[in-house]
């Protein structure tokens, strides 16, 4: 809980205690009371816009934390509450603002440098993230969740062994922290004579109650297991842990059927565009998720032109405004059947615009939100210069990578990976959009490139690449395992090294244990997919 110094402030600080323990009524309440007193008071408005956002009107909540401002512009505070749920409406440009705009004021407060610093992270800005993390942590090194926020951004800037000491300053102090313990797993190969193995499994019985908490824990056991190469106990620790989470979810807890369907109906061939009206032309990179996404926005981002913005959930979140469906989804097959009317030159601009600040002044940004895939047609209509990547991989392969990542919790557009049939039938759908795309989009706007090609001929791909994107070669390109800017990915520890083929035909270690997979896969399990090539 934040800890305002101002006497003045006191009714703030209780306000939100009381928020915290669910007393909204006489909050909401006393927050009326103090408007009638003095309108210009920022402290009502802050509890009402935190009042807002516990009950998820985040646009409300931002209406209020942003008067609040108005009112206030020396209460860091306010600042810190407006970026944070800005974040969550995705207004990056304007979330980061704001934390920039509280940069210049003083904070005593570990909470609220924390806040500020999860700003900067969710924006991407994780060297900016670090400063705020730190001062945190030095205000106050009790809440273990301060040193696992410093150790995510360290890890996602390369800096592998601040971010272990920050992930060990964690579980120093909550040796049940289950994000942290997989975080820390993922950094590094375990190995017989050093892992915790053990520890994780009684911290899985322990915890069993709580699928979140042994989907992590399963996570990091399957991980020890195969870095021990005990291929077939790691896939029992996932079926166990995937299992119990699936079983919680509702049985229709994400209806894709819907999605693919209503994707291919915003772009068919007789679609017709209309005039650009930018010249920008950013470079969406996109595919299943764990298939080379982040490996091809790296080759292409080491380019002296170039810039990543990382995973943006900016271009659904403006479809979904434009939309106003009535689904609590941003993502879902009703806002993709509604975008079929929308004037996507609108649309286009407004992407534009709200991403100028994470180009940083580079000719060329790039994208990779891997779930982008459904919104190519869109996109294409949107920005007729953008370029679009997708990434294509073994059947195989890609539906394993799928199963063996932990991915966010917090959405559930990936609740497919939770059962290797559900995994099967989502590949089958991709696939079949994917031909979709190939046969309705401009092939000089639209292109497959194959992981396995990329790992075994480099230079050809990479050319391939860049002649896509009408970028001249750069040898830096070749080398962007040595690339410096932020990776917020599942990849962030592998794309810092060389290209190994060391993941291709990873499903063969697992025995007959695939083969379901396979079966469910059908005559998809037999090879790569051919793109035209």
């Amino acid at each position: 809980m934040v800890q305002i110094g101002n006497e003045k402030m006191t009714k703030l600080q209780k306000g939100l205690q009381n928020i915290a323990l669910g007393k909204y009524k006489p909050v909401h309440a006393d927050a009326l009371t103090m408007i009638h007193a003095n309108v210009k008071d920022p402290v009502p408005y802050c509890l009402l816009g935190a009042i807002a956002s516990e009950h998820g009107n985040h646009v409300k909540a931002s209406e209020l934390f942003l008067r609040a401002v108005s009112y206030a512009p020396t209460e860091v505070c306010y600042y810190a509450y407006a970026a944070q749920v800005l974040t969550v409406l995705g207004h990056q440009n304007q979330a980061k603002e704001l934390a920039d705009g509280a940069a210049g004021l003083e904070i005593k407060d570990a909470f609220i440098a924390d806040t500020i610093g999860v700003v900067y992270s969710r924006t991407g800005f994780h060297e900016k993230a670090v400063p705020y993390f730190e001062k945190a942590v030095a205000l106050n090194a009790a809440p273990a969740n301060f040193h696992y926020n410093l150790g995510a951004s360290q890890q996602f800037l390369g800096n592998f062994e601040r971010a272990k000491q920050a992930y060990t300053q964690t579980l120093e102090r909550d040796q049940d922290h289950y994000r942290a313990w997989s975080s820390l797993i993922g950094l590094g190969r375990q190995s017989l004579d050093d892992n915790s193995l053990d520890t994780l499994i009684s911290l899985f019985e322990h915890h069993s109650d709580d699928v979140d908490a042994a989907l992590h824990f399963g996570h990091a056991i399957a991980k020890t297991l195969e870095d021990l190469e005990r291929y077939p106990e790691s896939l029992n620790w996932l079926h166990k842990a995937k299992h119990k989470k699936k079983a919680a979810l509702h049985k229709e807890a994400f209806a894709y059927g819907h999605m693919f369907t209503a994707a291919k109906q915003t772009f068919t061939s007789q679609t017709e565009i209309e005039p650009d009206v930018s010249t920008r032309a950013p470079i969406f990179i996109f595919g299943l998720p764990r298939t080379g996404t982040t490996l091809v926005d790296r080759i292409i981002s080491s380019h002296p032109d170039v810039v990543s913005a990382g995973e943006l959930n900016m271009f659904a979140g403006l479809i979904k405004e434009a939309t106003r469906t009535s689904s609590n989804m941003v993502m879902d097959g009703e806002t993709l059947a509604a975008a079929v009317a929308l004037e996507m030159n609108t649309i286009g601009r407004q992407y534009i615009d709200n991403t100028s600040e994470l180009a940083r002044g580079a000719k060329r940004m790039t994208d990779k939100m891997p779930l982008n895939f459904f919104y190519a047609g869109l996109i294409h209509r949107a920005l007729p210069n953008a370029r679009l990547i997708v990434l294509r991989r073994g059947a195989m392969d890609s539906c394993l990578s799928n199963y063996r990542q932990l991915f966010t919790l917090q959405y559930s557009y990936y609740n497919y990976t939770y059962d290797l049939e559900d995994t099967a039938q989502f590949y089958s759908d991709f696939d079949a959009l994917m031909t979709h795309w190939r046969n309705v989009l401009p092939a000089n706007r639209f292109m497959e490139i194959n992981y396995e090609d990329i790992v075994f001929d480099q230079e050809v791909q990479t050319r391939r690449l860049l002649e896509f994107c009408d970028l001249s070669w750069d040898e830096k390109c070749m080398r962007f395992h040595e690339n410096e800017a932020p990776v917020s990915t599942a990849s962030s520890v592998q794309v810092r090294q060389p290209l190994y083929s060391g993941s291709i035909g990873r499903w063969k270690k697992y025995g007959d244990k695939l083969e379901g997979l396979k079966e469910a896969l059908g005559p998809l399990a037999n090879g790569i997919k051919e793109n035209g090539n």
